[in-house]
């Protein structure tokens, strides 16, 4: 269920989320958000801490998408130097 609601941008840029919404979202404080920012728009995401169990889900899911891919391990690493170098 979407719900809409309006908020205002303090001066120090702060912005209110609405209660209803920090509610039905299980907001608290000191959440922490990735903010994007395109045009005239901006998205709030919050961002959760992966469990262990999810986060090696993810890692087999990337090894798998590696090897079918045809990649080595030497090519991640060699692309991890590289991208080093660069900075």
């Amino acid at each position: 269920m979407r719900t809409i609601e309006t908020s205002r941008m303090s001066s120090k840029g702060q912005i209110v989320i609405p209660e209803e919404i920090r509610n039905r979202l299980g907001l608290k404080t000191g959440d922490k958000f990735l903010v994007i920012g395109d045009k005239d728009v901006v998205i709030l995401k919050t961002l959760t801490a992966t469990s262990i169990d999810e986060f090696d889900d993810l890692i087999k899911k990337a090894r798998k998408q590696a090897k079918a891919a045809g990649l080595k391990r030497a090519d991640i690493v060699n692309a991890i130097a590289k991208s080093r170098e660069q900075k």
